[in-house]
């Protein structure tokens, strides 16, 4: 049965002995919007992907793509969708045009059509000046748009990005969400995982954060702000050990030398500082901002993501 979701996953589970990496995993794609998985190294982003992509078997729950079910009808899946891992599957001694028309054939295009798609592809992701170039000579990011450009060939209608910015300098990385978005504005599904908090915030419709295995928020990034307060407040301290006195008494998150606290009334300000006021504490500097997702990111998982 087709639904309005691209992509659904229940009770997910996978474990490798006693290491449980996904306990229970729930998710919930839309059609043609990008769905970002958020967490820290180690968290099931990538034994998720792999499991929703038919490369592993889950231990348990069920998942479908596009309607179709990925444990009994993974041939069916495997047509629907495209995949980007964390690294580059491309020949570096073939050129860029060699590698996507090799690529091309082995999805049974025939000769002509696999030139044309070649040629398309090339244009599409800025690579027609360095076609016939071998790809070892290419740049980090040069690789990392055939990568994406190779899993495109069959214009699949439902995209997997695992971590497909990492290493990669910021101006590769804007290319990256430059062919990123347009890919959302052609109607294609994409789920994307990631580590860098503003790339998540920048492309993806709704977040989900996953931490040991488990989904422990989700929603779009104004609604997984809202989770940790309206307003952060921030106390720097001169001590890491005063400020892990300091959130004894008032709570929030320590960085360090300092404590950020969810604040969703004015008057909480003012509380907060009184208590380490009373305390005996002095502060070294005060900041009251607006919630961001690292903020999110360090309140549910307790480590701070990239933001580069």
């Amino acid at each position: 049965m087709v639904t309005g979701y691209a992509i659904e996953a229940r009770g997910l589970r996978k474990s490798y002995g006693d290491v449980h990496v996904l306990e229970g995993v729930d998710l919930s794609v839309e059609r043609g919007t990008m769905f970002a998985l958020l967490g820290p190294n180690g968290a099931g982003k990538t034994t998720t992907v792999r499991i929703l992509s038919t490369l592993l078997d889950a231990d348990g729950g069920t998942v479908t793509v596009n309607g179709h079910d990925v444990a009994g009808r993974k041939r069916k899946v495997r047509e629907q969708i495209g995949l980007t891992g964390q690294d580059t599957a491309v020949d570096e001694l073939l050129t860029a045009r060699e590698n996507l028309e090799m690529m091309a054939r082995l999805f049974h295009l025939s000769a002509a059509a696999a030139k044309s798609r070649a040629v398309e592809l090339l244009a599409q992701f800025d690579l027609v000046d360095a076609a016939d170039r071998p790809v070892k000579t290419y740049s980090g990011g040069m690789r990392r748009r055939l990568d994406l450009a190779i899993s495109l060939i069959t214009s699949p209608p439902v995209l997997f990005l695992d971590e497909p910015t990492t290493g990669l300098d910021p101006r590769s990385r804007s290319a990256m969400w430059d062919a990123i978005r347009e890919l959302l504005s052609n109607g294609t599904t994409i789920l994307l995982t990631t580590q860098y908090l503003d790339e998540a915030d920048q492309l993806a419709d709704r977040i989900a954060v996953i931490d040991k295995g488990r989904v422990v928020a989700e929603g779009t990034a104004a609604e997984l702000k809202r989770k940790v307060g309206t307003e952060r407040l921030k106390l720097e301290f001169a001590t890491a050990a005063e400020a892990a006195r300091a959130h004894q008494i008032v709570g929030g998150v320590v960085l360090d030398t300092a404590v950020s606290v969810g604040i969703d009334q004015p008057a909480e300000v003012r509380r907060v500082l009184n208590q380490v006021a009373d305390a005996g504490l002095e502060t070294t500097g005060i900041e009251l901002s607006e919630p961001t997702l690292d903020d999110v990111f360090t309140t549910l998982t307790g480590t701070a993501g990239e933001k580069r």
